[in-house]
């Protein structure tokens, strides 16, 4: 489970220095491009950096997947951008010229046409007549401007990506090109018609496939090496058959082997035979994860997105996660859960911290922080899961925010007391909320027999969400932490709890439009949290919401009284997965984590709006680049740092287009 998205903007100082190395390379609209460093490159083998060049090609390669998933147009809107930016000879620096280029830098950083996070479609500022015109400029058919334009500039026409409302069917409102023809209902009762309750490994079915209804039928069409995506996955198998070549061991071979049989088959269960496969591999120094992995994008939460990052292990770091997943046992022992819900037996949870050195799918540009996979929880039972803290990004961000002169966090904290608490421990106890929500969070607890892993449906992420994020809330406070030395005194979990709530209440409202309810499922899953706790702690004043010049703040009275709070939620979340129940998950998104006060919104757009910052990050990868000798033999691949998002995003649609 992809766990946490990274924020950014809402993480505290570190005190590493950038040593001039400029972070920030772009600016539009509400976004800010970074680029990350890969400390350690130098210390890995030339084998290893071969390996890591292989699979960071076959990470590359399913770029198109990708964007198809998000929305059946955008692959021939990418083609017009891509056509516009490399031939249009006009005046470039003109007024709408310069609004064309900032839609064009949007579908990029969003893979499509719709927004990344808010998931609504945005339209170029420029005017239809325009766009048309620089169509025409450099040679697009008039059938295919009569085609496009209304996609791009109708705000009826596919508005969502994904549509999480409960007056329309969100199967069909929705824009994701996951569905074909057919409703909510039909999709719904063709999975329930598959599944078998009673198999202790259920196969999740969908999760690599399209649904479609054609003269009357239902089927499936399946991604594979002969299937959908045929040529992408194709050169996806090509280099992960390069990188075998090149592999630290045989246990990786065989993770590749059975990947690529999966890939070329489409068989779900050769998907879980590989994820068993590679959640075991808990030695090698490089990684990867590729594959059709969240489901976060389909409107059921069935269905998975194409996703790849490549990295290696943080050894120095790694040490913090290993101290967690060491004492796993005794924090499922000791968790507020009902003890039905709760795992006799935690096996296999194991945990690093990486640098990643490519970004790819549904991790690029915008990516997490952290990661915990395998999703299905018959692996996680049986085997376990993997746990990582990406160590390189979560730097990136800090050092990026030193680039700025103002900050989100002075602004929304009540007091100088508050703020130094951020900055002094903040950094340390985010990344152990990291830490204990993707190493142990989303690994604990358990199903009751016969409850279906997707009985919770489209509420299902938000609530894994949530029931990860609460369960490193409540333990962040519990002084086992300082008894194992991951804390020096029972203090610093505070910062957190004041990043968290403040966060979930207030800041993370500066990303959407006002008037807007909340739809991403993090997002969802933080003001569920804050809210729910804010309302249930009202009696007893343990969140209190000032005013002081106009302006609002959320202040906590009672740190003890809030970790009760967290672990009262933690039980319910827990129990509605365990018992699959639909009707009280649901109540609980729609009540705590959808709507927004709009005057609070409105606040917080206009102080955000005054910080001059942007609400939203994302990346652009290195360029691994092979070193040759004279007799062009590689003798090392070194890094070069992209300082340039546009060209980037055009380089990797002229070198890794398949389809």
């Amino acid at each position: 489970m992809i766990g946490l998205i990274g924020l950014g903007v809402l993480s505290s100082c570190s005190s590493k220095k950038s040593e001039n190395f400029k972070y920030s390379v772009d600016e539009f609209a509400d976004i800010e491009v970074l680029r990350y460093k890969v400390p350690g490159w130098e210390a890995l083998t030339l084998q290893q950096k071969e390996y890591v060049y292989d699979l960071s090609e076959a990470a590359k390669w399913g770029r198109d997947i990708f964007w198809d998933q998000n929305c059946a147009y955008n692959l021939k809107i990418r083609k017009i951008l891509e056509t516009i930016l490399e031939n249009y000879d006009g005046d470039e620096k003109c007024e709408d010229y310069q609004k064309f280029l900032v839609y064009a830098k949007r579908v990029f950083f969003s893979s499509g046409i719709h927004h990344h996070y808010g998931e609504q479609k945005f339209i170029p500022a420029c005017g239809s007549d325009y766009f048309s015109s620089l169509m025409t400029a450099v040679g697009c058919s008039d059938s295919l401007e009569r085609e496009l334009i209304p996609v791009i500039f109708d705000p009826d026409v596919l508005p969502f990506k994904r549509y999480q409302g409960t007056d329309k069917d969100i199967v069909k409102a929705s824009a994701v090109n996951f569905y074909e023809g057919v409703t909510q209902k039909e999709a719904e009762r063709f999975y329930a018609d598959m599944e078998d309750r009673n198999d202790p490994r259920p196969v999740s079915y969908g999760l690599n496939s399209k649904l479609v209804k054609r003269k009357g039928k239902i089927y499936e069409e399946i991604y594979s090496e002969d299937g959908l995506y045929g040529p992408a996955i194709s050169k996806i198998i090509e280099y992960l058959q390069k990188a075998s070549s090149v592999a630290e061991n045989d246990i990786q071979r065989d993770i590749i082997a059975k990947l690529i049989d999966y890939y070329r088959t489409g068989d779900l269960r050769k998907w879980d035979e590989y994820n068993i496969a590679w959640v075991r591999d808990t030695a090698s120094v490089v990684d990867f994860v590729n594959g059709f992995v969240e489901d976060y994008e389909d409107p059921l939460n069935r269905k998975a997105s194409w996703e790849a990052i490549v990295d290696f292990k943080d050894l120095a770091a790694s040490e913090r996660t290993e101290i967690i997943s060491s004492n796993a046992q005794w924090f499922e022992n000791n968790s507020p859960v009902d003890p039905r819900f709760r795992k006799a037996h935690v096996k296999g949870v194991s945990a690093k911290v990486i640098n990643v050195v490519v970004l790819a799918g549904d991790e690029y540009p915008p990516t997490a922080i952290g990661i915990n996979l395998p999703n299905a929880d018959w692996i996680r039972k049986d085997y376990g899961s993997k746990s990582v803290t990406i160590a390189n990004i979560t730097e990136a961000y800090d050092l990026a925010s030193e680039e700025h002169p103002k900050s989100v966090l002075k602004e929304f904290s009540w007091d100088e007391k508050e703020e130094d608490i951020c900055r002094k421990y903040g950094t340390i106890t985010d990344n152990l909320h990291t830490d204990l929500h993707e190493c142990l969070g989303h690994g604990s607890g358990q199903l009751l027999p016969g409850v279906s892993p997707n009985a919770l449906r489209e509420y299902g992420s938000t609530l894994e969400e949530a029931r990860a994020d609460l369960f490193a809330l409540y333990y962040l406070a519990d002084p086992k932490l300082v008894e194992i030395g991951l804390l020096e005194n029972g203090d610093e979990y505070k910062a957190e709890y004041m990043n968290y709530i403040r966060n979930g209440i207030m800041t993370q409202l500066s990303r959407i439009k006002l008037g807007d309810k909340i739809t991403e499922a993090h997002m969802q899953n933080r003001a569920l949290i804050a809210n729910w706790c804010f309302e249930h702690g009202k009696e007893n004043n343990v969140i209190e919401r000032k005013m002081r010049g106009g302006k609002t703040y959320f202040v906590i009275n009672d740190f003890k009284a809030l970790r009760g709070l967290f672990g009262d939620l933690l039980a319910e979340i827990q129990r509605i997965k365990s018992e699959g129940d639909y009707e009280a998950g649901k109540a609980l998104v729609l009540k705590y984590g959808v709507d927004i006060d709009y005057n609070l919104h409105k606040e917080v757009l206009e102080r955000y709006d005054a910080l001059g910052l942007k609400p939203y990050k994302g990346f652009v990868n290195p360029d691994i680049v092979p070193v040759r000798n004279a007799e062009g033999d590689i003798m090392d691949y070194r890094l070069e740092y992209c300082d340039d998002f546009v060209k980037q995003s055009l380089e990797y649609g002229r070198e890794y287009s398949a389809l």
